[in-house]
């Protein structure tokens, strides 16, 4: 008969996550997202002139929409800029780490014998840029796990051959 152990492990001597250095995304992102906060607010702003010049009953309350618009506008420049400063990753030996939040801070580590699949995605405007999303899946979900944006294409194609590199040395 084995003899069964269940023996206390010391959490202070784990290896800490938080002592890695993290890669920041790419400079060119931060590109991207305004690009596509523009275009967002451009249509939303046209929607919103619609309104107001087809509808006379609104014309008293164009300045505070139009305040309200700007501000709103505002927020979101502010809150995606933060949002980009925010993201970061690494990949170490046995690991993956992401990093994001601007309110609360999320860190996602993924074990590589846990990911079942890896895809690179290119958006429009990303491409424009040369930039890609990686995106790592493990089992039971349909979702991604992590998505990191904004990593140059050429350093995307390599975390994707990395990753399926560890995945085939699983089978």
């Amino acid at each position: 008969m084995e003899h069964f152990t269940n023996e206390v492990i010391d959490t202070t001597k784990l290896p800490r996550f938080e002592t890695v250095a993290l890669s920041k995304l790419d400079s060119n992102y931060w590109k991207v997202i305004g690009l596509n906060i523009l275009i967002t607010f451009l249509i939303l702003g046209i929607g919103l002139g619609a309104l107001l010049f087809f509808n006379p009953g609104l014309k008293e309350f164009w300045m505070p929409l139009l305040g309200l618009f700007g501000l709103f506008f505002g927020f979101v420049i502010l809150f995606a800029a933060l949002s980009v400063k925010k993201k970061a990753f690494a990949f170490r030996t046995h690991d993956v780490i992401f990093q994001s939040g601007v309110i609360a801070t999320n860190t996602i580590v993924i074990p590589y014998n846990r990911v079942q699949h890896v895809a690179l995605h290119e958006g429009f405007i990303a491409r424009i840029f040369g930039l890609a999303k990686v995106e790592i899946f493990t089992a039971g979900g349909s979702a991604s796990d992590i998505a990191i944006p904004g990593i140059a294409l050429a350093q995307a194609e390599d975390i994707k051959q990395l990753l399926m590199g560890k995945i085939q040395k699983k089978l």
